[in-house]
């Protein structure tokens, strides 16, 4: 500082304060460049290939500056030779400058690339999210679902075990009932059976060791020709004199029996296997049928209640003989009587 006022006196150009203004606007500039340098090596260091020799040479600069600098000021080095070199560091700091600026711009494109993906992936981001608390809103869903269905697993369960020992002890009544139903039935079959022989009893006496009247198991076997002629269904006079003995047993029987014993007298047509001749009757079927049927129609007309009759016909299909004679032929023309449960 001295020499600068030593040698304000001279004649020659002072451009010494132009060389200061030009110093202080580099140092600033290369304070302001270090600074962009280094706030873009922080952010984009893994992009930037070189920043260590770049640092170098502007630590190289600076150390220069500063040497020129302190030169300066203990007035060893004169105006020219700082000059030059000042000129030569400003050109490199220039060109460096320019090679930093392109370099910046560089990673300003790549900044606003980097800039774009964060863009989308924050995008990305937002829809993962928002599928995310769909699911969680679902999850949700069917937590609550599962609850409830918990809830009424609980209750069947609750409702099973309830259902069960009912069940067990309506199977214990049911046991209990069964039981008691067979005694009774037991003993109505056994009232039934009293009645059963009674009436038999009763009918033997009436009808007497008649040829043309068996005693088969449990029913009472008519030779159809006691009742029909060959071919008909119409009774004859002396079949409607049996009948009459029969209703008149059937009758006094019906009042004998207890109401709740729910006995029928069965009555079944029965014929030969040879087919029917004539019109009036289309098979054995028909004529068998219509037999049993002109038996009750006339038990109902001497009184016979007509809810304890059944008429029944089995045409040929239930021979009492086999075989092929006339005489297997009338004995498989008949009528049965069985009185049993309805």
């Amino acid at each position: 500082m001295a020499l600068a006022r030593g040698r304000r006196g001279d004649t020659s150009f002072n451009y010494w304060p132009g060389f200061v203004d030009a110093l202080s606007t580099l140092v600033l500039s290369i304070v302001f460049l270090l600074s962009v340098f280094l706030v873009v090596q922080f952010f984009l260091s893994q992009e930037v290939t070189g920043k260590d020799k770049a640092l170098e040479q502007l630590n190289a600069k600076i150390a220069q500056l500063n040497e020129l600098l302190s030169l300066e000021k203990l007035g060893k080095l004169s105006l020219d030779d700082q000059v030059s070199q000042l000129k030569a560091g400003l050109a490199s700091a220039e060109t460096e400058r320019d090679r930093i600026k392109g370099l910046y711009e560089g990673l300003a494109s790549a900044g606003n690339d980097a800039q774009g993906k964060t863009t989308e992936l924050g995008k990305a981001l937002d829809s993962e999210k928002a599928v995310s608390a769909r699911a969680l809103a679902q999850i949700e869903v069917l937590n609550q679902q599962i609850s409830a269905l918990r809830r009424q697993l609980a209750a069947l369960e609750e409702a099973l075990d309830a259902s069960e020992k009912r069940d067990k002890e309506s199977q214990n009544r049911i046991a209990d009932l069964g039981s008691r139903l067979n005694v009774a039935l037991a003993q109505r079959v056994q009232e039934l059976s009293r009645y059963r022989s009674e009436f038999f009893g009763r009918l033997r006496a009436i009808l007497g060791n008649r040829p043309d009247i068996r005693i088969v198991g449990d029913r009472f076997v008519f030779q159809s020709e006691v009742f029909f002629d060959t071919g008909q269904a119409v009774l004859l006079p002396e079949g409607r004199a049996e009948l009459d003995t029969l209703a008149t047993a059937l009758i006094e029987l019906d009042k004998k029996i207890p109401n709740e014993i729910a006995w029928v007298l069965r009555v079944d047509g029965h014929t030969d296997v040879r087919p029917v001749s004539g019109a009036n009757f289309k098979s054995n079927w028909d004529l068998s049928a219509a037999r049993s049927i002109s038996v009750v129609q006339y038990l109902i007309s001497l009184g016979v209640p007509a809810q304890r009759l059944v008429a029944a016909g089995f045409g040929e299909f239930q021979p009492l003989d086999t075989g092929n004679t006339e005489e297997a032929y009338k004995r498989n023309r008949r009528i049965e009587l069985k009185l049993t449960e309805r």
